[in-house]
């Protein structure tokens, strides 16, 4: 994905759905959970096994939110024998923040 360009305001129509496509990702609490665990582990990445308790769900539903934010690029998924490793795909979080900010700066009402 291009991070060069806000997506929010000069961004091409596949900017813009996968832009829509993170921010609806990030729009259940218990992903935004993920997300902040995730960057906050060294090397901001963390095991699924290690995610369960601090969100009190079963690693089955911890897993499908934990897909949902790797199908919207937010999260990067790697194999490591039984157990799958999660981490921060930081530039994906830079689109979305610079998206922001173009927001912020538009003229109001």
């Amino acid at each position: 994905m291009e991070t060069s360009a806000p997506a929010a305001s000069t961004g091409s129509i596949k900017q813009t759905a996968e832009l829509a496509q993170a921010f609806k990702a990030l729009a259940d609490p218990t992903r935004v959970q993920l997300v902040s665990i995730i960057a906050r582990q060294p090397g901001a990445e963390a095991c699924v096994c290690d995610l369960t308790e601090p969100v009190s769900l079963s690693q089955p539903t911890v897993s499908h939110h934990l897909k949902i934010l790797v199908d919207a690029g937010l999260l990067a998924r790697e194999q490591r024998g039984r157990w799958a490793y999660y981490s921060v795909v930081q530039d994906r979080f830079s689109v979305i923040s610079g998206a922001l900010t173009d927001l912020s700066g538009m003229p109001g009402r």
